[in-house]
């Protein structure tokens, strides 16, 4: 008779145990990561938007108005005579969860204010569910 070489039955057992332990360990810290990531794309296209409302402010000497909203940064509003732009290169992106910024016009510490209502898309909320604004 032959013997052949091979795993127990115990041995897959433990290799098994060892990797769900593992993936109990990794798991929780990816998913936190990844919700930081999405909050830092968030405020990095905030960010990118102020710049262009600011040129557009520039150019004409006023924010768009509420009605008019981030649209004026890609096609000309009418009645506008200085306006310049495009002043984005691409349509208004929508923030990581893929709703709209909000835009007020004026905000509440500024001239204008913009707003990513986070992950679950309602007002306030705390951690991945908190509102960005710029």
């Amino acid at each position: 008779m032959r013997h052949t070489r091979g795993f127990t039955l115990l041995e897959l057992l433990v290799v098994v145990a060892i990797i769900g332990l593992l993936v109990a360990y990794v798991g929780p810290r990816y998913a936190a990561q990844l919700g930081k990531s999405e909050i830092t794309a968030a405020r990095a296209q905030m960010e990118a938007l102020a710049k262009a409302l600011d040129t557009y402010r520039l150019d004409t000497g006023h924010y768009p108005s509420a009605a008019q909203g981030l649209a004026a940064l890609r096609e000309r509003p009418a009645g506008e005579a200085k306006w310049n732009g495009p002043y984005l290169q691409k349509d208004v992106p929508a923030d990581p969860w893929g709703r709209p910024y909000v835009y007020r016009v004026p905000g509440r510490k500024g001239d204008y204010e913009l707003l990513s209502l986070g992950r679950d898309g309602v007002p306030g909320g705390t951690g991945d569910n908190a509102d960005i604004a710029y």
